[in-house]
Order: C-alpha cells, then sequence, then structure tokens
C-alpha cells in the first residue's frame, strides 16, 4: 500500500518530551514560577518561535525565558553514570524493531523533524538508528513549521516519492495535521497529548506504541 515511511523524532521515535518538560518545570522553580504539566503541554508541538512566545509569557518576560532556557539546555546534555557517556533520549518502544523491520522490506524511510538537521543525526546516530533513513528533513530547512506541510513534503521529495505513497508516523496533533496536509496517511501513536477527535477521524490508524504498528507491517508495506 505505502512505498515509504516518514517519522517525526520527538516524542515519537524518542522519548525526548517528558525529560524536555521536566527541565523546563525545573527551571521555573528557579524563577519562583510553578510551571504545571498542563501549562507546559500548550507547547507540545508547536514551533520553536510560538513555544518560545508561550513560556516567556508563563515565566514572566524574555529575560526569565532566557534565563530559564540557559538551564534547560545545560540540563538536557548527555548525562553520565557511572562514568559513562549515555543518550539523555531513550529510544521509544518498537522504534528499533521497527524501523528494521521497514529496512528489511526495502521500505525507504525518511524524518521530518521540527529539530534541527544537526539534532537528528546527533540522537539518532547515539542510538545506532541513523542508518535506517536515507533522508531528513529539520525544522531549519523550512520556512514554516508544523502544521505547516512543508517538512513533509520536503522529506518525500527528499526521498524521490509521491507524497500520496507514503504514511507517516505522528505523536502531535500539529505533526499529524502537516502530514495530512502534505497528501500523506498518518498514523498517530500519541505521547504526552493524546490528539483530538477531529485528528483521530482523520487518521489511518491510531496506535498505543510503535510496537503495534508491527503486525501491520506486512500489509502496509507489500
Amino acid at each position: 500500500m505505502f512505498t515509504a515511511a516518514i517519522f517525526d523524532m520527538d516524542g515519537l521515535l524518542i522519548d525526548s518530551e517528558r525529560p524536555i518538560m521536566a527541565a523546563w518545570i525545573a527551571a521555573a522553580r528557579t524563577l519562583d514560577v510553578e510551571l504545571s504539566h498542563a501549562q507546559y503541554l500548550q507547547c507540545v508541538g508547536l514551533a520553536m518561535v510560538e513555544s518560545k512566545q508561550i513560556l516567556a509569557e508563563l515565566l514572566g518576560g524574555t529575560a526569565a525565558y532566557q534565563h530559564a532556557a540557559a538551564q534547560v539546555t545545560a540540563a538536557l546534555q548527555l548525562e553520565r553514570a557511572d562514568g559513562d557517556v549515555r543518550p539523555l533520549f531513550p529510544i521509544k518502544p518498537g522504534a528499533a524493531e521497527l524501523l528494521a523491520a521497514l529496512r528489511g522490506r526495502g521500505t525507504r524511510c525518511a524524518v521530518a523533524s521540527s529539530s534541527t538537521r544537526g539534532q537528528i543525526a546527533a540522537c539518532l546516530g547515539s542510538l545506532d538508528v541513523l542508518h535506517h533513513f536515507e533522508a531528513f528533513a529539520g525544522g531549519d530547512e523550512v520556512a514554516r513549521a508544523k502544521p505547516d506541510p512543508a517538512l513533509y513534503r520536503l522529506a518525500a521529495e527528499r526521498l524521490g516519492v509521491d507524497p500520496a505513497d507514503c504514511v507517516a508516523f505522528e505523536d502531535s496533533e500539529n505533526g499529524a495535521k502537516a502530514a495530512l496536509a502534505a497528501g500523506m496517511r498518518v498514523v498517530v501513536v500519541p505521547d504526552l497529548k493524546h490528539p483530538p477527535e477531529a485528528i483521530v477521524a482523520q487518521a489511518f490508524h491510531v496506535l498505543d506504541s510503535l510496537h503495534d504498528a508491527m503486525p501491520h507491517v506486512p500489509r502496509w508495506f507489500p
């Protein structure tokens, strides 16, 4: 049915949203601001410019935002455990298995992430799954972020495939909207936020984890 699979990264391939949220909540406390989970979730799936504006308002202004952002950046560097440097963001359950299965079938795969190309390469390289992807489209390469379809269109273009022949794997509402607007079918795997009913109704499938995609692989990628 599909010749290619295009994946979001944060919250879909890597479990990054939770530690990022925890880092912002901790940084807010140093400013005597209690940033709640619900408040932070307003930023999930948004472009950096939009999330920066929301967080600046919640934290008390641009200076407060910059202070907190510096602490978040420091907290999200590689962590050390027993002298070993390890990726801060672990791979999501089922991701490695699904990517290996798709590669085994000759299915072409790409990443379409709001993170920069450098961040994509660093995160996926540290988890030994970078080799499964033929193409990447990063948020620093398009003028408008998700829900604009530019990232997904760029990923399909770099694979050399028609968007209609692609299935996108997404965790966020804005990501799903972007893939749909690009003309792709969307498999939604919710992370911190469950998508609204309007997105669920348009999704090709909604799964609890990437593990649950495995039984569908022979049918979706003949």
